[in-house]
């Protein structure tokens, strides 16, 4: 197992290496100037122009803009923004932490509401309960996450004349305003993120209860309830894992129009602004940071693989 997870390590240093190289050479494709774009429109001579590259590194060839670019990688250094002025990891790490604080309540609400509603879809498959919980989940699937944001603040404001802060508090600061600003994006993201869950689960457990173990552990005299929740509830939970962990990869960069609604200033905000600027650097730093969830996340839902089904060992 130790060996299995420093194998895993170690391969996502080549796996960021090419996404790294994709995304410098796929900006570098895009049509633009950004140093136009950082004036705005504004008529400069191109002397000016040319001294704003210079001092960019725009001037240098590709493969020099690269290497300077990833040895500062190596370094801790994701560089200069072009729009701000200041470094890339102060801009990410001033706003990832609100972001990542909506993704991880979003992640709890949704696996809270979507196993046992899963769960119990599959149990009482074609009873009204099914029905239910199928509805639930298809209307989670087909209304956007942002929409259920602007009826959420319309709510509040409604019947109780209530917005929520817009300048964000850190927990450990003041807890109440904290919740009272993130927990209704968190209950706007996690509709979503809960009905994909809930029909992965009731599809996972549909198939488990079919299972030989299932009827052999029924006809043993076992309990309906330790049948469910000990033999087929912890062996439908691996797909479902697979699931909870991607949609929580996306969702640190994919909240952009969720932000816009609720005017939180977070990463998928800042992507947004970084490539109406075409700010180069920013966008790198922001797909990396992006790149980088998703190899941890799929490291993650691997090790859970075999804390869930104990049949399961890596060598």
């Amino acid at each position: 197992m130790v060996r299995y997870c420093v194998n895993r390590l170690l391969l996502m240093i080549p796996t960021l290496f090419g996404v790294s190289v994709l995304v410098f050479a796929m900006l570098r494709l895009m049509p633009g100037d950004p140093v136009a774009t950082m004036f705005g429109g504004t008529a400069v001579t191109k002397e000016i122009l040319a001294s704003e590259r210079s001092r960019l590194g725009l001037d240098q060839s590709v493969p020099v803009q690269f290497a300077s670019w990833f040895w500062g990688i190596i370094h801790g250094n994701l560089g200069l923004s072009m729009w701000t002025g200041h470094p890339v990891s102060h801009e990410i790490a001033i706003r990832l932490q609100l972001s990542l604080q909506v993704v991880v309540m979003a992640a709890i609400l949704a696996i809270v509401i979507a196993l046992p509603l899963g769960a119990l879809a599959a149990v009482f498959r074609n009873s009204w309960i099914d029905y239910v919980v199928r509805l639930y989940a298809i209307s989670g699937l087909a209304i956007p996450s942002f929409w259920i944001g602007m009826i959420i603040i319309l709510t509040l404001l409604a019947l109780f004349s209530y917005t929520p802060p817009i300048t964000f508090t850190p927990f450990w600061i003041d807890p109440k305003a904290n919740l009272e600003q993130l927990i209704w994006p968190a209950i706007a993201v996690a509709y979503r993120y809960s009905a994909v869950a809930t029909r992965m689960m009731r599809s996972s457990m549909l198939e488990v209860l079919h299972e030989d173990y299932i009827r052999t552990a029924r006809a043993k005299g076992a309990y309906e309830w330790r049948v469910i929740g000990r033999h087929a509830l912890r062996n439908a939970l691996l797909p479902v894992t697979t699931v909870i962990g991607v949609e929580f990869a996306f969702l640190i960069g994919g909240m952009v129009v969720t932000e816009q609604v609720f005017n939180l200033n977070g990463v998928g905000k800042l992507l947004v602004q970084a490539v109406a600027h075409s700010d180069y650097t920013l966008i790198q730093g922001l797909l990396l940071l992006i790149a980088t969830a998703f190899v941890i996340a799929n490291f993650v839902v691997d090790l859970m693989y075999a804390v869930l089904d104990p049949r399961i060992r890596y060598s």
